[in-house]
């Protein structure tokens, strides 16, 4: 048992001083309205306006938020040519019907158009087949566009958002710029649930990792995606990972290490400071399900690798308290393993503005990620891996 206590021990010092510091927490700062203007009149005075920006949003049964989602990307103040495509991915909940709506309560219908998304052909998932669709119309609708926002349909986006997100691209030089909005944290579930979920993906994907070209790691947030057209087009296109279920981490790989390019694209990915996911988690069993969606298929559907990840978080975040209650100051490692992941927690804790109480509790919902894990597994095993909006999208078995 001290030597699980060691293993605990030695395994928190090293997330915490050789993991890319994930645990900050630490959201994107805004550009100033200096640097804002400064770039704008570098753009202006070199092409004659700021860059051409279409945004494209997939949407299946969305109607309880999409109307508020597209209404903030209406409502965008950006000086350059804009324009939102919403793609109806075969809704029945009357989905087109909202997002039309909001751009005629705001008298910009002008700036909206919404699509009818063709079948899902074999050997697609559902949310990139409807991206697809949405980039592919930008030239038969004659739209300008150099940069290229994918968003989700339960996003609200600050009225600056698209500004900030283009100045700090061309600042920077960098081919894809995503935030990890602020998930909605009011429900006893989610205040419990939602910041582990955050902190767990900043430990696979550290951030500063991901903005480094000298790392291979290369992560992003789906739910809001600035990329630059022409590196789109170079990665491959949209269809690159026409069958990736973790299709927002797959195309940030494809930008980051595109084919032909022996050096790393600068990309960057950060926490939103303002821009906000309006889906309401009410019980555990949606954040389940929203982790049970694709956790094997992080695993590439490996037993094996579910067997290890499984022990490891036993030994990360369970072994700790369990040794720490029962053999008390004897397993001194296990206790400062437990006090340095509740360090490692609280910055993210006071991202989601929750109590720094809760920090303790956190092997209690590592438990509850690997029973979504191994429940993950079991769907993918039974045939149903993947599932979303009644979809069922992991391969096959047989096709993996």
């Amino acid at each position: 048992m001290l030597l699980i206590a060691w293993l605990s021990f030695l395994i928190w010092i090293v997330l915490l001083l050789a993991r890319g510091g994930f645990w900050r927490a630490e959201p994107a700062a805004a550009l100033s309205e200096t640097t804002v203007h400064a770039v704008g009149n570098a753009e202006i005075a070199r092409r004659g306006a700021w860059p051409a920006l279409v945004v494209v949003v997939p949407a299946r049964n969305e109607a309880d938020v999409i109307g508020r989602a597209v209404g903030s990307l209406l409502k965008q103040d950006y000086a350059g040519a804009f324009h939102v495509i919403v793609v109806d991915d075969h809704s029945t909940d009357g989905t087109a019907s909202v997002a039309l709506a909001a751009a005629r309560d705001l008298g910009l219908e002008d700036r909206l158009t919404v699509l009818t998304a063709q079948p899902l052909p074999t050997g697609w998932s559902g949310k990139v087949w409807a991206q697809s669709q949405g980039i592919g119309a930008i030239d038969s609708l004659g739209l300008p566009a150099e940069f290229l926002l994918l968003t989700d349909a339960d996003i609200h986006h600050p009225a600056d958002a698209a500004t900030q997100l283009v100045a700090r691209t061309i600042l920077e030089d960098r081919d894809l710029v995503s935030l990890m909005v602020r998930l909605r944290c009011d429900s006893l579930w989610e205040k419990a649930l939602i910041p582990a979920f955050v902190f767990f993906f900043a430990k696979l994907y550290p951030f500063a990792w991901v903005g480094d070209v000298k790392k291979a790691t290369a992560g992003a947030a789906g739910g809001c995606m600035l990329v630059r057209r022409s590196a789109l087009i170079e990665a491959g296109g949209i269809e690159s990972i026409r069958q990736e279920l973790i299709d927002d981490c797959s195309l940030a790989a494809r930008i980051k290490h595109r084919a032909g390019r022996n050096d790393a694209r600068p990309i960057r990915l950060d926490l939103a400071e303002r821009s906000e996911s309006l889906r309401p988690y009410d019980n555990w069993r949606e954040i389940w399900n929203m982790i049970a969606r694709t956790a094997f298929t992080q695993l590439r559907y490996s037993p094996l690798l579910l067997a290890g990840t499984l022990l490891g978080m036993a030994v990360i975040y369970l072994a700790p308290p369990v040794l720490a209650l029962t053999y008390g100051a004897r397993a001194w490692p296990a206790c400062a393993a437990w006090a340095f992941m509740c360090i490692a927690y609280g910055p993210m804790l006071r991202y989601y503005r929750r109590s720094l109480l809760w920090a303790p509790l956190l092997p209690l919902v590592a438990l509850f990620y690997v029973s979504a894990t191994i429940g993950s597994a079991v769907r993918y095993w039974s045939g149903k891996g993947g599932q979303w909006k009644a979809r069922v999208q992991a391969p096959t078995q047989e096709g993996s």
